[in-house]
């Protein structure tokens, strides 16, 4: 695979990431709904305690214009046993005018106690509705929130997976650079042991004194052949099996 193809397609994978990075997060859309549904619950509810205050009033004003009512019948009958008809019939006349009030009063107790009613019944149904929803969202997000890590699972072995070409390529130039340098350094050991090439690291006349040391090398060779062949041994003498024999192996024997 080429360099340029390479490029291209880490190019692609990179604005493909960044453009689904920029992708709206439905957990975020189910948040903010269920937010907004929470709001309006709190809405419903201090609707709710607003009514039920102006209800709570209508009722005190109410009590205190029946006990006004109260007085002034008592009033009236106690005004025509004194006989003074005049006050009984002043208080029957304030007492029809209260009378009149206290009906326009209970027109709006009634009334609000069937907004109350409507009021409470919207709240039960949409804390109902909420509680429903606040399941749903969550099973919706941790679904999303799944799905979302085997996307990036899958795009992760995908990626393994694309750039095993380049791994392939990159393993096999290895190899030759291996196998060139394993064929130098067996062509310069040769040149050195050839003596085609110098090895500056070693002593003057080093040579020299290689090579009399090969020639004193196969003369002790011939020479424990020859006393193999006199003596009749199959082994050389001074070789012990055991213990610490290993410290005389490569000996000069005393002499007798």
């Amino acid at each position: 695979m080429s360099d340029n193809t390479a490029r291209i397609r880490t190019i692609f994978r990179t604005k493909t990431s960044k453009a689904l990075s920029h992708m709206e997060d439905p957990r975020d859309a189910l948040d903010d709904s269920y937010e907004q549904q929470v709001k309006l619950l709190h809405q419903v509810r201090e609707a709710v305690a607003e009514v039920a205050t102006a209800k709570k009033r209508i009722e005190l004003q109410g009590e205190e214009m029946g006990a006004r009512y109260g007085r002034l019948g008592a009033q009236a009958r106690e005004a025509m046993e004194q006989g003074r008809e005049d006050l009984a019939r002043a208080a029957l006349e304030r007492r029809a005018a209260l009378e009149s009030q206290v009906g326009k009063l209970q027109a709006q107790h009634d009334s609000l106690q069937k907004q109350t009613a409507q009021l409470q019944e919207r709240e039960r149904r949409l804390a109902e509705q909420i509680a429903a929803f606040r399941i749903e969202k969550e099973t919706m997000k941790a679904t999303y929130s799944a799905s979302a890590a085997q996307v990036r699972a899958n795009e992760a072995v995908a990626g393994i997976g694309a750039n095993m070409n380049d791994i392939g390529v990159s393993l096999d130039r290895a190899r030759d650079r291996v196998a060139q340098m394993q064929a130098r350094a067996q062509a310069t050991d040769e040149l050195l042991s050839s003596g085609a090439l110098q090895d500056l690291t070693a002593a003057p006349d080093a040579d020299i004194e290689r090579q009399l040391a090969e020639l004193a090398s196969r003369a002790d060779i011939e020479r424990q052949l020859n006393a193999m062949k006199s003596d009749g041994t199959a082994g050389t003498s001074g070789a012990s099996g055991g213990g610490a024999g290993w410290l005389s192996i490569g000996q000069v024997p005393p002499t007798s």
